[in-house]
């Protein structure tokens, strides 16, 4: 088994210093370059989502595309709202509150806590 050992004693402090140097210009250099990530991520979204937005919808020939009545989108929403909220229906409005009550014991007491100077 073989061993590698650093042998402290002959290290300079200009080896210390490059080292330094180095480790910090490398953490600065990959903070830099996550701003500019982080940045240019929002473009490279909406890119991806130009592309497959531009397709736009597939249309068989002859068909025509029918605007839905705004009643037809209150029935849906309305049936929608009716379907989710009876989910929920078993469930109690009404929040208890119960008190607890603490017998007085030495390990809770204030008192004890406070420095009893006595004035002579």
């Amino acid at each position: 088994m073989m061993t590698f050992l650093i042998n402290v004693e002959n290290w300079e402090w200009s080896d210390i210093y490059i080292i330094t140097a180095v480790g910090y210009s490398v953490v600065f250099l990959v903070l830099v370059l996550l701003i500019y990530v982080y940045k240019l991520l929002p473009v490279i979204l909406s890119l991806s989502k130009r592309k497959s937005s531009s397709s736009g919808p597939v249309r068989v020939k002859g068909e025509k595309i029918m605007p839905v009545p705004g009643e037809v989108n209150a029935a849906i929403g309305m049936s929608l709202l009716m379907y989710f909220n009876e989910q929920h229906e078993d469930e109690s409005n009404v929040i208890t509150i119960k008190r607890v009550a603490r017998n007085y014991s030495p390990w809770n007491s204030k008192i004890y806590g406070l420095r009893n100077v006595l004035s002579r």
